[in-house]
Order: C-alpha cells, then structure tokens, then sequence
C-alpha cells in the first residue's frame, strides 16, 4: 500500500499508510435513485492566466466544465454558480453569468442532465442607501438572466437583505415579488451564519426557530412557485422539524453537510433530497450510496456514505465559510485539476495541518480514486510547505 509522511498534532511528522479501497466510478442516471441529489459544484482556477487572483478571477472553463460531465455521468444533478464555487468569495456576478452561460449550453448536449442556477442580489453591496425595492430589482435582474437561459432558479439567501431589512415584513415582500414572477418552481436556499457571516439574522431573526416560523409562511403563501428548499444550518434537529412542516408539494433539500446522511436516509415521517457541496468532492460514494438506496438497501446506503461523513465535518469545520478549499484540494488530490490554485487565492484559507488530516479521511472514506496519484500530490504540497515527504 502507498505511504507517506504527514504532520501531526504535536508538529511530529510520521508515517501514514494508506488503506482505503477506492470506491469505483460506475455510471449512473438520476433515475437509478429515490432522491433528488444536487452536488453544488466548484469552479477550477487558470494558475497560468496574466492577473491578480485575489482581485480578477481568472476560470479554467474547459476543466470546470468537464467537471459538471463527470457529476452527470454519475447521475447528480449540478447545483450551478452556488457558494461552492466562491460566489461571493471570489466569483463575481459577471463571471456567474458566463459560467451560467457555458453550464447550460453544455446541459443540452445530454439527455438528463440536472441543473439548476443561483439566482441572488451579489451584484448589489450592502450599505445603508440600498432599499428594499433595489434589493427586488437586484433579484429580478439575476432571477430573468437564469430564466432566460432556460434554466432553472435556486434563490439565493441575499446579504444586502439581512442588511436592510428592518422585520421579517421586509423578507415576505421581497420573497414574496421575486416568487410571484417566477416562470417555474425554484429552490430557496436558507445559508445560516455559519457558512457566511453577513447572512447572521435571516428571515428578520437571530434565533432559528423564530426565523424558520417566517420562512415558512413566505413559502406557504407562494408553495405553487416552491418546488423546495434547502436549508444549511448544520443541525439536523432544525431541518427534521422544518421538513415535517412543509406543505406537501414543497421539497426539502439537505444542505447539512454534517448529518446528510440520516437526513437522505430519511425516518417514518419522510426524508431529505439533497443540494450538497460535500458531493462535489466525494460524487462516487455519493452517487454509489443513493442508488444502493434506490435499491432498497439502505444498510449499503449508509455503509458507502458514513465514512465520508467525518471528511465532511472536517472540511466543513468552523470558519465553514473555508470549505471551499477543502473541495478543490480533493479534486486536485483526484486528478480532477491540475493544480492546488483557487479563484481568489481561497487555497491559502486552510493549513497543511488541516490538508494533511483531510488526507487521512478522505483515504477512510475510499474517496482517493488513485492513491498513488494522492500520495504524489500531497507530497507536492508538503514539500511547498517545507514538510520532508
């Protein structure tokens, strides 16, 4: 088996050999699962483009995009221009737009290709003149770009709101213009402060339950133009008693990248899709174990997703906005990308003490499709690091 040499938590360095069976790539069609199952996908940096990355954002577009084939090869959907790909920490609505723009045009060549768009207010900065009605006319123009592309609409969670807003009054007039006007269902999304800070008090409230009372009522009086949400508080307790709260025809999608495998699995009262940015790094067991679920058996379900669940908490670890860069550092342990460069200089965000464990789960969880293709890379990495391999 490959080895290598990794630092530990003392600073000592020793031996780490690996064990992991590599979880097969095998093809699959969205219909092969019961669940719905977006992965929210990242975007690969241009290392070689002449610019300044933490101002301009440079995009590899022919590798992101041979990306999204390889998650609809697998049978997930594309959760498309999203937080996992640095929308607001490095991705500009401008750069949103043309990989918008590329990712449809690239749907239509496959027959079942899942695909949906966020759709937010990024593009207007909070500040204390922006108004409510420049928050609408925000959402309408990134809404009707989406909608014009012919794609589909996952709504965004919008800074400039939780800025502005004076009472959850706000929130229902806002939520409630955008839904009136859409042409199909979207996805809401609800990102808690965990994963962005400027979004603390959403649905005009700090604490969680008394936000998620407005949510509900905003998707209540619009649940013809919710076809779901997805919610990202890391607390299966609050998406379990959301979820049993929904009208009938709403959807919830599990963005709990901590408990996301109980909450797939489901209990007597019903069960999560999911719209996930832990499935862009780990896209085989994820899409291994939902169409072993769609099978019937769910004891191989959770065999094939536990594992992964400790790599996902680890990658996912407080500041969790930092996730990002854990994503792109397995696709480049993977053989996915080239290089260990994200837009915005986002690699700098975690350190070779954090690589070097994810490394080590992301091997328990069978998730290094070529160890010896990992065991390479890391070394690469450490040895930038001044760490001897």
């Amino acid at each position: 088996m490959a080895s290598i040499n990794l630092p530990n938590a003392d600073r000592s360095i020793t031996p780490y050999t690996l064990t992991g069976e590599p979880i097969p790539f095998v093809k699959h069609k969205s219909s092969d699962f019961n669940r719905i199952a977006y992965a929210a996908a990242h975007v690969v940096a241009d290392p070689l483009a002449s610019n300044d990355p933490w101002l301009t954002p440079a995009i590899d577009w022919d590798t992101t995009l041979k990306f999204r084939h390889r998650l609809w090869d697998l049978g997930l959907g594309v959760a498309e221009a999203m937080d996992t790909a640095q929308r607001g920490m490095g991705l500009g609505w401008a750069e949103a737009q043309e990989l918008i723009r590329r990712a449809q045009a690239e749907a239509r060549t496959c027959d079942d290709a899942l695909i949906a768009y966020g759709a937010g207010t990024d593009h207007l900065p909070p500040g204390p003149d922006v108004t409510v009605d420049d928050i609408i006319r925000a959402y309408e123009e990134q809404v009707g770009f989406v909608e014009a592309q012919g794609g589909r609409v996952i709504l965004m969670a919008s800074r400039a709101l939780a800025y502005a807003a004076k009472s959850p009054e706000d929130y229902a007039k806002v939520y409630g213009r955008i839904l009136s006007q859409v042409r199909q269902p979207v996805v809401m999304h609800w990102l808690g402060e965990m994963f962005d800070p400027a979004l603390a008090g959403y649905w005009g409230n700090e604490d969680h339950d008394k936000a998620m009372d407005v949510c509900l009522d905003v998707i209540a009086a619009h649940s013809e133009k919710v076809d779901g949400i997805k919610i990202s508080l890391l607390s299966a307790e609050k998406e379990i008693a959301m979820r049993r709260r929904l009208p009938p025809s709403v959807k919830m999608y599990t963005g709990d990248d901590f408990n996301y495998a109980e909450l797939i699995a489901g209990d007597e009262e019903g069960f999560s899709h999911a719209l996930l940015g832990i499935f862009d790094a780990i896209a085989p067991a994820a899409s291994a174990g939902l169409a072993a679920l769609g099978n019937g058996n769910t004891q191989q379900f959770f065999d094939l997703l536990e594992p992964t669940v400790p790599l996902s908490r680890h990658i996912f670890a407080a500041p969790t906005r930092f996730y990002k860069t854990g994503v792109v550092f397995l696709a480049y342990l993977n053989g996915l990308q080239d290089h260990f460069q994200m837009v915005g200089g986002q690699q700098s965000t975690r350190s070779v003490q954090h690589l070097s464990e994810l490394f080590r789960l992301a091997d328990k969880a069978r998730v290094l499709g070529d160890p010896e293709l990992a065991v390479k890379r890391m070394k690469a990495v450490l040895a930038v690091n001044g760490v001897p391999a």
